[in-house]
């Protein structure tokens, strides 16, 4: 709804008419499936504007244009102070919106239809003026026809909290979209084999044979699915969980098809070869009539490379000790948290940069976050100043100790029997052995369970506690190696972490499981497949007490179904562990935080009937902020390479994240 060029073409619109259905179809465009139709209120004419839908695909052009008599390069130069004064100005003449066509059933099981009235997602529409915008439109649209308003964001919502739903009838977005037939997860394009299991017994029976050309279909794929060409759910999921992060990672489409039953039996799609799109307004499923000429995916030629790993004797280290460079020694996620602690404590880091690219026609997005983060005007000094000061002021680093690859090292070596089965799986790998793969990984995970640790080796560990590892409590043991969190190859739930340690005896248990982890069958074939050696891939290991978390979940600073949107942050959480969110074990609640014009919004409220209170989703929001900020240092070279955050809140209330990595696009 923002500005941009207008296309060209048979203007339609029309100015002062009452709406009916055959006129909103004349002039309508569909999005996300959806017929809808833009429309502009004068409030000084008293009058209102139905825009043409190819003609003008930006309100803001329109009224520049069409209206004011502006030209489209003196628009330009005034884009965001224009923007504020359609958008943000409470005394504002116009007001911009959307009508969308849907149908739903009434309580008696008969098809309504309706019309669902909204704004922009940065508008910020006091009561008044919503009731206003409400009032006007329904006066000037066939009676026939319910139309209920749906807030764009939170403060709306807060704002109609006020007013009757008797005077203003409205739907949450939540309610509108919650239980849509079908939802793009990763947006893609795959030529395969359907592969459509319904329950997890039919796919565990069958997942030995799936390949490459396979699309693969069940309600809810498992963590360790193996690399194919698409995935399709019938149930709700969230685009972060692992199985998404895993196809946004492999380049593959993936969405949620609840009538997927209909389309099978419909077409007979079950190992069909079909051709299975995602894009953002659209899912398709088409059965082709013979069996295609396939070529290997690209990502049979993708090759990862890995720093070579330092293998010399390293101390154990307290998180807070360790920079990014320390990955070839701890592991990308101990070096990432290590990062972390130096970026909240030197602040120092410039955390503007993804504001500062141009985002035509504007130079820059500095002035959206000075006012983000309240200020005027600011030198770049002081713009800088004040993000780090955010930064740090929002949320914690974890703290904890890594062990270094050393440890590992010196644990296999000290077994013969440990070094045959290596060699073995080695052998395997450069024969390309697939067949007993498998069993050698399995047999080489028990052996290292269950060799005795070094004496040498469990001395470091102890004494990177200051008191006995039985005293501090609950400890967490998570995996830091150098295979992981890579622009790439995320390698998300590939390994191990135990969450429920206590004791020194649990701890090595715990260690050497994640140790072990590194040859699971699933982590060595992906690996193998992109390139990477079991001679150059090791295993760090971060140890942390366990902090109890009243909330937690995951955040990419993007919106992964819209990859050209630069302005929203994807935020899921549920109470409890963030774990509950990344393995998939509940639906969590998931809301877009606008991070340019600010404002955020429910998408869904998942296993939970209720929101979150308006105090927590604020803090939320200066949350997202933060993942955004840290964005324009941990991304690197290109700033709008996106992050995957994991986090918590506390039983005190403070943020706490727990793992960064690169989001891969």
């Amino acid at each position: 709804m923002f500005a941009g060029p207008a296309e060209p073409g048979t203007d339609r619109t029309v100015v002062g008419e009452n709406l009916s259905l055959p006129l909103f179809r004349t002039l309508s465009g569909v999005l996300a499936g959806h017929p809808y139709l833009k429309v502009v209120v004068d409030r000084v004419e008293n009058t209102w504007h139905l825009l043409d839908t190819a003609a003008h695909p930006f309100h803001v052009n329109y009224i520049a244009t069409r209206v004011l008599g502006m030209e489209l390069a003196q628009l330009d130069a005034e884009l965001d102070a224009f923007n504020a004064s359609v958008y943000m100005d409470p005394a504002r003449r116009f007001l911009l919106g959307v009508l969308s066509l849907h149908t739903d059933e009434d309580t008696e099981g008969r098809e309504r239809t309706f019309l669902v009235l909204e704004t922009t997602e940065a508008d910020t529409m006091n009561g008044e003026l919503l009731g206003f915008f409400y009032e006007f439109v329904r006066e000037r649209v066939d009676g026939r026809f319910p139309i209920l308003l749906k807030p764009a964001n939170h403060g709306q919502e807060e704002e109609l909290a006020a007013i009757s739903e008797l005077r203003v009838p409205r739907i949450l977005s939540h309610e509108l979209f919650g239980s849509r037939t079908r939802t793009p997860l990763n947006p893609g394009e795959a030529t395969g084999r359907l592969r459509y299991f319904r329950t997890g017994a039919q796919y565990a029976a069958a997942e030995a044979g799936l390949g490459w050309a396979d699309i693969v279909a069940m309600p809810c794929l498992p963590d360790d699915v193996p690399r194919v060409a698409g995935f399709l759910n019938t149930a709700p999921i969230t685009p972060l969980s692992h199985t998404n992060v895993l196809a946004s990672g492999w380049g593959i489409p993936n969405a949620i098809v609840r009538d997927l039953d209909e389309l099978v039996e419909k077409d007979g799609l079950d190992g069909a070869w079909v051709r299975y799109r995602v894009g953002e307004e659209e899912i398709s499923l088409e059965r082709l009539d013979r069996e295609p000429e396939l070529r290997a995916p690209a990502w049979h030629q993708q090759r990862i490379r890995l720093e070579p790993p330092l293998l010399e004797d390293a101390p154990v280290l307290s998180l807070h000790r360790l920079r990014a460079a320390d990955s070839d020694r701890y592991g990308t996620k101990a070096a990432n948290l290590g990062e972390l602690h130096h970026v909240l404590d030197s602040r120092t880091a410039d955390l503007t940069a993804f504001y500062g690219r141009p985002r035509p026609p504007r130079e820059d997005l500095y002035g959206h976050l000075a006012t983000r983060l309240g200020l005027t005007d600011p030198t770049t000094a002081e713009l800088r100043s004040r993000a780090a000061d955010f930064v740090a002021s929002t949320v914690d680093a974890p703290e904890g100790v890594a062990l270094p690859f050393s440890l590992q090292q010196h644990f296999l070596a000290s077994s013969p029997a440990l070094q045959q089965g290596i060699g073995k799986l080695k052998m395997a790998l450069e024969l390309d052995a697939t067949d007993v793969l498998d069993s050698l990984c399995l047999q080489l995970q028990q052996l290292i369970r269950h060799t005795p640790v070094p004496e040498s080796v469990t001395r470091q560990i102890g004494q990177a506690f200051p008191t006995p590892p039985a005293a501090t409590g609950r400890l967490v043991v998570r995996s830091s190696s150098n295979a992981e969190d890579l622009p790439g190859f995320s390698a998300a739930g590939v390994y191990d972490s135990v969450t429920t340690v206590r004791g020194t005896g649990e701890l090595l248990d715990a260690v050497r499981q994640v140790w072990a982890s590194l040859v699971s069958p699933r982590s060595v074939r992906l690996r193998h497949q992109v390139g990477i050696s079991l001679d150059d891939t090791y295993m760090g290991v971060i140890i942390q007490e366990y902090v109890p978390a009243a909330l937690g979940g995951v955040l990419v600073t993007c919106d992964p179904t819209r990859r050209a949107d630069f302005r929203n942050v994807y935020l899921n959480c549920s109470p409890g562990s963030p774990e509950q969110v990344v393995d998939g074990s509940v639906l969590p609640q998931q809301y877009l935080y606008n991070v340019v014009e600010g404002g955020g919004r429910t998408v869904a409220l998942g296993s939970w009937g209720d929101g979150l209170p308006v105090s927590t989703r604020a803090r939320l929001a200066d949350l997202s902020l933060t993942g955004r900020l840290l964005q324009s240092h941990f991304s690197e070279t290109d700033v709008d390479r996106p992050l995957d955050i994991e986090w918590l809140m506390s039983e005190r209330g403070d943020f706490r994240l727990v793992q960064i990595r690169p989001y891969a696009l």
